[in-house]
């Protein structure tokens, strides 16, 4: 597997943000391989209609839901390791001990980070924000389906994953072949995807623009510079996954009591 090495006269931000080891993000600069605008444009299409597979059918068996839960992640994940000719593995480098001592920390960070945010947009007011349903009646709904649950949001969370770094890796690319930064170029691609995920929870919450756009926004922030960081896939999900499975547990545990 051929991984992207950074050039050391990159303009790279410091080693609280970027790890010391000459590891850069792949595809922006055609390496290792390069991706046209084309096969870009097509990658976040099939990342959208993943998301519209997953946001219009839905099931209230959480067996019969893995089958839109699986198109979401297959979908966008499908096209790109068609238009990465092979290379697409050089996303998901192996995982070091560093690399959980990454996930267990920027998993902290997003509970503070989603925490103020929270807190901020609704004035301290809880009640202003939408619950996550995700959870609601499965605690009375048998142990294959609680399974069925954990093995379906599991493969929604690397969904979200990919629907959100596919896209920030093609805006990379796209600004900065018009001449952008590598700094410029990393920071707009890094808000402009925290902006489209939020949106993409807009269903979730109610269409509370606040909550979504605001909130899980800065979450998200947080699970991107994880990639950023690490530029390890593997890392922002593994963040992402303590996060939420975490949530779900609580809730569930809650709910049996």
């Amino acid at each position: 597997m051929t991984e992207a090495t950074a050039d050391p006269g990159l303009n790279r931000f410091g080693r609280l943000v970027e790890r010391d080891d000459k590891q850069d993000f792949p595809f922006y600069n055609d390496q290792p391989v390069a991706i046209s605008g084309s096969s870009w444009v097509a990658v976040v299409v099939a990342c959208a209609a993943g998301f519209a597979v997953l946001a219009s059918v839905g099931f209230t068996d959480e067996r019969a839901e893995l089958i839109p839960r699986v198109l979401f992640l297959a979908m966008p994940a499908a096209v790109f390791v068609w238009v990465a000719r092979g290379h697409w593995r050089v996303l998901f480098k192996s995982v070091r001990a560093s690399d959980l001592g990454a996930m267990v920390a920027f998993w902290i960070i997003n509970l503070a980070v989603s925490a103020l945010a929270a807190l901020l947009v609704s004035g301290g007011d809880f009640n202003h924000l939408s619950a996550n349903t995700a959870t609601d009646d499965l605690a009375d709904a048998g142990a294959a389906q609680i399974i069925a649950f954990y093995v379906g949001t599991g493969l929604q969370l690397l969904g979200e994953e990919v629907f959100t770094i596919l896209p920030f890796l093609g805006l990379l690319w796209f600004l900065t072949q018009r001449g952008a930064s590598r700094k410029k170029s990393i920071l707009i691609a890094w808000l402009a995807t925290a902006i489209w995920f939020g949106a993409a929870h807009l269903p979730t919450y109610d269409w509370n623009f606040a909550q979504a756009i605001l909130v899980i926004g800065a979450a998200r922030l947080v699970l991107t510079l994880a990639f950023i960081r690490t530029k390890n896939l593997w890392v922002s999900f593994g963040a992402h996954v303590l996060n939420d499975w975490t949530t779900f547990t609580l809730a569930l545990i809650a709910a049996t009591r």
